[in-house]
């Protein structure tokens, strides 16, 4: 039994698909508009497959300058020290958008260990709620970094937060899995998706089909 069926007993969520438990959903997120790729699994998935939600209030299209700052402070602190120091400063002091738009920023330069730092501070925030797109983005780039571990725990802390995964989260553990080799994790992932009512798209479909041996895409068919 994969860990994620393991996670998924624990906050007692499996069992039949009827008496699953009803979630609020965190508010939506744009997405990040990428898909997984990597070299030694040989392919890219367009950004085009992945869809696009609303515009969030959470986050606007320019910088602030203190946004900007406190990403080039996070970067250049060189020990745990400073980079504590940094946080309590300069995190403590920006407004709700210019935190979640330097979380963004630091995903967006591919800098996972500060993008980690940031998110658990933005979720001991008071005004701070569950939010299941920025677990997705998270996972996302955990995931194509082949940072398993990471992504595995991120999907278990979402359920403990009281949410429930949606097809964009399900899809990015898949990619994660695969991103690492985990052929059986994925595939287990994927039937947790579809237990839990959660409809593949397009850009799942493409990410198992692309990774699957001929014999195993057969069996993809059949389920």
């Amino acid at each position: 039994m994969g860990s994620l069926t393991i996670g998924f007993l624990q906050m007692g969520f499996v069992g039949e698909a009827r008496e699953r438990p009803k979630l609020v959903l965190g508010k939506q997120r744009p997405l990040l508009g990428r898909g997984f790729g990597g070299v030694c699994l040989k392919w890219r998935i367009s950004g085009g497959l992945r869809s696009r939600p609303r515009k969030s209030l959470w986050r606007s299209n320019v910088l602030s300058t203190e946004a900007i700052q406190a990403v080039q402070s996070l970067k250049l602190a060189k020990s745990a020290e400073k980079l504590e120091e940094v946080v309590s400063s300069r995190l403590g002091r920006l407004l709700k958008e210019d935190l979640v738009n330097t979380l963004k920023e630091l995903q967006r330069q591919n800098e996972c260990e500060l993008a980690l730092k940031v998110f658990e501070f933005v979720r001991k925030e008071l005004w701070y709620q569950p939010d299941l797109l920025l677990f997705s983005d998270m996972i996302f780039m955990f995931g194509k970094n082949k940072m398993i571990g990471t992504a595995e725990e991120l999907f278990g802390q979402l359920l403990k937060e009281g949410l429930e995964p949606d097809t964009r989260t399900y899809t990015e553990m898949i990619g994660a899995f695969l991103q690492v080799d985990k052929l059986k994790d994925a595939m287990e992932t994927y039937e947790l998706m579809k237990r839990f009512g959660c409809a593949p798209d397009e850009l799942t479909l493409t990410i198992l089909i692309r990774n699957l041996r001929t014999p195993e895409r057969k069996t993809l068919r059949q389920m």
